[in-house]
């Protein structure tokens, strides 16, 4: 007998077994011995969970049309990263950056950090042919998903996120993309339609995250699911900076049915004092993630009045004596920051993201001190546009911001800083404050300087000095990071903010 032979005869629970060991793409591979393990291939038990990251490109469709019409009628786990070229110029060539290539993998684009739309006072590009390209195609392949999940009910996790950073950073004209590809709003009428047909299908769904999916939530998406499956979700995730005005996704009516919510992310001025309350009683089981982004463009067009005061977060941190807060600020003024940081707050996590507006040593100071028993992760990233000269936080102050932040901030394992002077003493004194503990220490080696006594020491080379002190009190090797593409928090803000955001809430 032949070794195909021997191979199509095997039974199909056993071709499956045999399956269930391996790889995805070496059952793929092992898939092309034959016509019956071919179609063994597709079984349910072998797929209960995709993660898919797609180039917005119409070459995406017949994949994933293949993919999801084999598997979105039972996929359990479906996490979806719809990612598009950052910035196409407004000709037909590609983007920035010579030779890029469009079908390159969603792993290079992490390499590219869009300055979004008004940063230093740019007007926003012209429309492009190739934009209005890459929306139609967005909504084909967002169509192609929903359609195939819309009668899946073993459905328990959906993570959605539409990393297509030139329509989101430019949400201003997005509007005007879309009356030209969907002039008549059908496609995302049918879009929204779908999601809800897909909340209305649920019967077991406990995860439900959608970052950034341009207008596929709106405000009466949540009515959708049933009572049932709203009592027993365990996470919910709803951001869209396309949201006009004071509209919000979600009510703090609304939040009275989610009673069982482990770990919740939201714009922060949709987080109201009322939704904290809401939380806080004593029918919800207790809060452990709550994750908060602090976008300009939602501070600009929604009031900071209705936020949850000190009270409100002590009354939450009693019901929830485990819950612990990511924060990712973007372009916020420090008068605002200073409003928002209650001391009540169990903030773990904060990350400050600029284009225009730096951070101030006040409100470095102020974290220090507030959140010395909780903060883990502290980062500052600015692109400053003026290269001359980055923002000192240690100016007109007897100690250094940071420093004291690392004194205090007894459970530090990650610091990272681009776009502010850091002084090599400082550097030292931060990493012989925290030595093994702090996991993570990156800097970029342009925001680091030196005192002019360190650089006129002829005896001591002050950059080789300084790796060794740091080292030193690292207890482990240490460079400052060359290049600042490869720092790991070099990214585009929504897309760092959504994977941070799924990692801290899954790490319940």
């Amino acid at each position: 007998m032949s070794g195909a032979a021997g191979a199509g005869s095997l039974p199909s629970e056993l071709v499956v077994h045999i399956f269930s060991f391996l790889g995805a793409p070496d059952r793929l591979r092992a898939s092309a011995a034959c016509a019956h393990w071919r179609s063994c291939l597709f079984y349910p038990a072998l797929w209960p969970r995709l993660r898919l990251s797609l180039r917005v490109s119409p070459a995406e469709r017949p994949r994933l049309d293949f993919l999801m019409r084999k598997c979105g009628w039972f996929v359990r786990d479906l996490r979806l990263h719809f990612a598009a070229d950052n910035y196409p110029g407004p000709g037909p060539g590609p983007g920035p950056g010579p030779g890029r290539d469009q079908a390159a993998a969603p792993e290079e684009e992490e390499r590219e950090r869009p300055r979004p739309a008004g940063a230093g006072g740019e007007a926003p590009p012209p429309l492009c042919p190739r934009w209005l390209e890459l929306l139609r195609t967005y909504l084909e392949l967002v169509l192609c998903v929903l359609s195939s999940l819309r009668n899946n009910r073993n459905l328990q996790k959906l993570s959605l996120f539409g990393d297509i950073s030139i329509l989101q950073q430019h949400g201003s004209i997005s509007n005007t993309y879309l009356s030209k590809v969907d002039p008549d709003g059908k496609k995302i009428k049918q879009i929204q339609q779908l999601f809800e047909e897909i909340l209305g299908n649920s019967r077991q769904l406990k995860w439900l995250s959608c970052g950034f999916m341009l207008q596929i939530v709106t405000p009466t998406s949540l009515s959708s699911l049933s009572n049932p499956i709203a009592n027993t979700m365990e996470h919910l995730s709803l951001l869209d900076n396309h949201i006009p005005g004071n509209t919000t996704l979600i009510t703090a009516v609304e939040l009275e049915r989610f009673v069982s919510l482990r770990s919740l992310a939201l714009d922060f001025c949709d987080f109201t004092a009322e939704m904290a309350r809401v939380l806080a009683a004593s029918n919800h089981v207790p809060l452990h993630r709550l994750s908060l982004l602090v976008h300009n463009i939602s501070v600009m067009h929604k009031s900071l009045e209705s936020m949850p005061e000190d009270d409100d977060w002590k009354a939450l941190t009693r019901h929830s004596a485990n819950l612990r807060v990511y924060i990712m600020a973007f372009d916020i003024k420090s008068d605002d920051m200073l409003r928002i940081l209650k001391p009540g707050m169990p903030l773990e996590r904060i990350h400050f993201d600029s284009y225009i507006t730096c951070v101030s040593g006040a409100v470095v100071d102020l974290i220090s001190r507030q959140y010395d028993k909780f903060l883990t992760h502290f980062i500052l990233m600015n692109d400053v546009i003026d290269m001359s000269g980055f923002p000192d936080l240690s100016d007109n102050r007897t100690e250094d911001p940071l420093v004291l932040l690392a004194w205090r901030c007894t459970r530090l394992s990650l610091l990272a800083v681009h776009g502010y002077t850091v002084w090599a003493h400082n550097l030292i004194a931060i990493a012989r404050l925290r030595g093994a503990d702090l996991k993570v220490l990156e800097v970029t080696e342009e925001s680091i300087d030196f005192d002019q006594g360190e650089l006129a020491d002829q005896d001591v080379d002050p950059v080789h000095n300084l790796i060794e002190q740091v080292s030193l009190g690292l207890g482990r090797p240490w460079h400052a990071v060359m290049d600042i593409e490869l720092l790991s928090v070099f990214t585009e803000p929504t897309r760092h903010f959504y994977r941070e955001m799924q990692s801290f809430s899954e790490g319940i």
